[in-house]
């Protein structure tokens, strides 16, 4: 009986390797955006057939910046919040909040953080970690009680996102009475 050997060529072994799990870490992060809605606000609504559907064009590029929104009318009774039609702006108490640019652009969306910066923003419910708060509706008090794994799972799929240039206006405070 002969004995086959095998020859792996050290040079190709760690890409061979690391292929793999990076993509593996890129799907987790894409199924856990998907399960915790990330795309209901930050991909805009488009009038389709069947009524409001993402748009996929946009996807997770937030409140798209040509959309300018009016002033929300007041709450009363129980209805004190408003969105508006395409689901990435929202008025209530707070004031006006829009559905950030989570794609990889650089200048407008999360291109430009560290993966250190998006966990810290997510479990301290500040902009950029360490910025403004975070405003409602997001949800930054559940995801920030995500395993570091997953969040870095999720900031691995953003990553990967196509990067769409849309500069998400600033969230504007509640009218003083």
């Amino acid at each position: 009986m002969r004995k086959t050997h095998l020859i792996l060529a050290p040079c190709l072994l760690p890409a061979a390797l690391g292929a793999a799990p990076a993509q593996a870490v890129i799907r987790r992060g894409e199924y856990l955006v998907t399960i915790m809605g990330c795309n209901d606000c930050h991909t805009p609504l488009k009038m389709g057939g069947q009524g409001p559907e993402p748009n996929r064009e946009l996807l997770l590029s937030g409140h798209p910046a040509a959309m300018t929104v009016t002033p929300a009318p007041a709450g009363t009774g129980p209805w004190i919040w408003h969105g508006a039609a395409t689901n990435t702006a929202f008025a209530g108490p707070w004031g006006i909040s829009y559905a950030a640019n989570l794609t990889s652009d650089r200048e407008t969306g999360l291109g430009g953080w560290s993966e250190t910066t998006f966990i810290t923003a997510m479990r301290a419910g500040k902009h950029n970690g360490k910025g403004r708060e975070l405003l409602p509706p997001m949800p930054w008090q559940g995801i920030g009680r995500a395993t570091d794994k997953d969040l870095k799972a999720v900031f691995a799929y953003l990553q990967s996102v196509k990067p769409i240039p849309n500069q998400v206006p600033e969230p504007v405070p509640p009218a003083q009475p």
